[in-house]
């Protein structure tokens, strides 16, 4: 028997080989959308330089500007008033204790004087003829010819001429100091600094005439602004140097701090005592004063490692499990010279970004070395 076997024609079977062939080339072209569209959510892995947040000693410093005064000024004036007939230094002239510095006209004092003198010659008369009269009166009751009551008026009159003379003596040396008032000297070694008079002007007793600056200790005087007194300073010690020439440099300590806050300038006066100054630091030189907060452990990052997070300043914080990172904000304590200062929402031992952090988004992966910050 023999056996027969249907065909297809040969175009039908071309036309499925045709739709199979179509069937796969839209299967790879559905494949190859998917993983372009994965590949397209997925952000690639990014090189990042990192840190371990550690706490770091942070030493600060200020430094104020003041100038060079006398530890002692003295105001110095005329005790009488009277007419300027002499003006025999300048400011800035070095003068010794007792120098003549200038005068009043001493007409007044003068006659003054002249008074005095008369006045103690009479009272001494009249201590002669009260002297006389009690000496006769005290021989005359000794012998019985006179009474008990012309011996007591004797002796009280002798009496108040005594007391006249000493009166008169005493006024005779306030005429004599009222006349040396006419002259003021330097009461003592110093700089003159300031002068408030001219010849020809009637200066009033008790009116600053010079300033003078007493030689020996130096004090540099400093304003300060007054929230730098709640500062917690390392010492008392205090680095001043001079502007002209940074190089001139001392020591010193802090003296006295004024109670009162100037109400225009809202700053307090703060004197240092300068140690050993050296001779560049004259009278009116301007200085720098620095002082050292104490040491505080605080967080200190690069301004590389700073991001945003809306309006609020944070890093790029590193999952440590799956390295990915995300924005962490924070809180600024202080922004120094290339890095800031955090003082609150990271610990030490959180990773963050600090250089390559511009073009990360949320939730990417990132690669990195494993070194810390020194």
């Amino acid at each position: 028997m023999m056996s027969s076997t249907r065909s297809l024609p040969a175009s039908r079977a071309s036309g499925f080989r045709l739709r199979a062939l179509a069937g796969y080339a839209a299967l790879g072209l559905l494949l190859t959308g998917c993983d372009q569209k994965t590949a397209a959510t997925a952000p690639p892995s990014r090189l990042v330089r990192t840190e371990v947040v550690k706490l770091s000693e942070r030493r600060q410093s200020i430094t104020l500007t003041g100038d060079v005064q006398a530890r002692v000024l003295a105001e110095l004036s005329f005790r009488v008033s009277g007419r300027v007939t002499e003006r025999l230094v300048e400011v800035g002239a070095h003068v010794k204790a007792g120098q003549l510095l200038a005068k009043i006209d001493p007409a007044e004092q003068q006659a003054d004087l002249d008074s005095a003198q008369a006045a103690v010659v009479a009272a001494e008369s009249q201590v002669k003829v009260a002297t006389s009269n009690f000496n006769r009166q005290q021989t005359l009751i000794t012998s019985g010819f006179t009474t008990r009551a012309s011996f007591d008026q004797a002796q009280e009159t002798l009496r108040t001429a005594e007391g006249s003379l000493e009166a008169a003596k005493a006024q005779l040396g306030t005429a004599k100091d009222a006349l040396t008032y006419t002259e003021l000297r330097a009461d003592a070694d110093g700089t003159i600094t300031a002068r408030n008079i001219e010849v020809g002007q009637v200066a009033q007793a008790a009116q600053s005439v010079f300033t003078l600056a007493h030689d020996g200790n130096r004090d540099a005087v400093i304003d300060v602004y007054e929230a730098a007194l709640s500062l917690k300073f390392d010492d008392s010690k205090v680095a001043l140097a001079l502007l002209s020439d940074p190089s001139v440099t001392a020591k010193g300590t802090v003296r006295e701090v004024s109670p009162t806050i100037d109400p225009k300038s809202g700053t307090v006066r703060v004197k240092i005592t300068i140690e050993n100054p050296p001779p560049e630091m004259v009278l009116g030189s301007a200085v720098s004063a620095t002082g050292f907060i104490k040491p505080e452990q605080r967080i200190i990052l690069p301004w590389s490692a700073l991001n945003a997070s809306g309006k609020t300043p944070a890093v790029w914080l590193v999952d440590a499990a799956n390295k990915t990172v995300s924005l962490k904000p924070i809180t600024i304590e202080d922004y120094e010279t290339g890095a800031v200062v955090v003082s609150a929402g990271l610990k030490p031992g959180d990773r963050i970004v600090t250089e390559g952090g511009k073009l990360l988004s949320v939730g990417q992966q990132v690669s990195f070395n494993e070194e810390t910050r020194s």
